[in-house]
């Protein structure tokens, strides 16, 4: 199949070099640097800076949106319209109000729009998955998680500091990701509290975001995203009545990504305890292209689709809204 990508900064060259197999045949950034350089890659591709150059071309079957959230959405019904297969990056859009439409767009269209939540692809992840559809880990309780980063020189003039642009600050940024990754797990969220804040950094957006999220079944997801982490962290915990999965790192500054497996004895006491080291490099970005492909051939809806993106982005707003912290545009 043929892809085109369009949005060539660090996330669209990291999807560029993992196509599974299929072609890159066009490129759009509105840097024609940087679109040139990631067409220079690959073979007759071809660079552009109008997006719609790309996304009207006849021989483009999937077309991948890796962009600044304030035209993800924009970008994706356009390519949908085209009658074009799309994946693009979390949070999908700044507002659930951006979303609604493409859901019914993409039906009438018959086309599959998958969202990249790339996390549920790392190794550990993977592996997590698969012990808690063995049914070892018993009834899942409740997911404790953690991920943040320090930030960088500048970084509250960047784009994700600007709420016209984002749609919010770290709880649209990494925080997404949490509740993604919670979602998948535990299911759908009935009750939501949460509180944002700027502690730090010089800018309209949040900084912080501590979220308490409940199934209708009472487990819960309690999780923290931060960009004051200082040493970049990343931490998802598990728990069943069987055992707990713990999840650390992700590879690079946030450390040697590891899977370990408390499992409970039957006489209690200390768990049975098995561990996973993955210090290759990060495959998520290829392992879900390659089950995009796989859906598109299949004819089957996504794993992370449309419609959990639009339950992400409901919690996020709820979470804004009840903090009081409406930045956004």
């Amino acid at each position: 199949m043929n892809v085109a990508i369009v949005g060539c900064g660090a996330t669209g060259q990291k999807r560029a070099k993992a196509l599974a197999g299929a072609s890159l045949v066009a490129c759009a950034d509105s840097n024609l640097e940087r679109a040139n350089q990631v067409a220079r890659d690959a073979a007759g591709c071809k660079a552009f800076t109008d997006w719609r150059a790309v996304t009207e071309r006849k021989d483009v079957d999937i077309v991948v949106v890796a962009t600044p959230h304030d035209v993800l959405a924009e970008i994706t019904a356009a390519a949908v319209a085209a009658g074009k297969h799309v994946l693009v990056e979390k949070p999908a859009a700044r507002h659930v109000s951006e979303l609604r439409p493409l859901v019914t767009l993409a039906g009438k269209m018959n086309v599959l729009v998958r969202i990249g939540f790339n996390h549920r692809y790392h190794r550990a992840f993977r592996q997590a998955r698969q012990i808690v559809d063995s049914r070892t880990l018993g009834p899942l309780m409740f997911v404790r998680a953690r991920y943040g980063h320090g930030g960088r020189i500048g970084y509250e003039k960047e784009w994700r500091a600007k709420p016209d642009l984002s749609g919010g600050g770290e709880l649209m940024d990494q925080g997404v990701h949490l509740i993604d990754l919670a979602r998948w797990f535990l299911g759908d969220f009935s009750e939501i509290d949460g509180y944002v804040h700027t502690y730090f950094w010089d800018m309209p957006v949040d900084d912080n975001a501590f979220l308490l999220l409940k199934t209708k079944q009472k487990q819960v997801a309690f999780l923290h995203a931060s960009c004051t982490e200082w040493k970049n962290t990343f931490s998802f915990e598990l728990y069943g009545h069987g055992g707990k999965l713990q999840i650390d790192g992700l590879g690079g500054s946030y450390g040697v990504e590891r899977l370990t497996y408390y499992k409970m004895l039957p006489e209690m006491g200390p768990p049975e305890t098995t561990v996973w080291e993955y210090p290759m490099g990060d495959d998520s970005w290829e392992a879900e292209m390659t089950e995009f492909l796989e859906d598109i051939r299949l004819r089957r809806q996504p794993a992370s689709g449309l419609s959990d993106a639009v339950a992400v982005l409901q919690i996020v707003e709820s979470v804004y809204k009840g903090s009081g912290f409406d930045h956004r545009a």
